[in-house]
């Protein structure tokens, strides 16, 4: 079973957000605009996902 990975591109800065966006923004492992991070599909990914979505763009990778 092969687990589907993701592309997560932060497009926007996170100054004048909420603080619990900025922390999640962290978590995910991101932190300045256009940085990307690979990450595997789990739903605490989805979740942290859905909950700063208006803030990144995100990619599902072709293996």
């Amino acid at each position: 079973m092969t687990q589907k990975k993701i592309k997560i591109t932060q497009v926007y800065s996170i100054i004048d957000t909420l603080e619990a966006h900025k922390r999640t923004i962290k978590a995910l492992g991101l932190g300045k605009p256009n940085h990307s991070v690979i990450k595997i599909e789990t739903p605490q990914i989805r979740g942290m996902i859905n909950k700063v979505i208006h803030l990144i763009k995100v990619e599902e990778i072709k293996e």
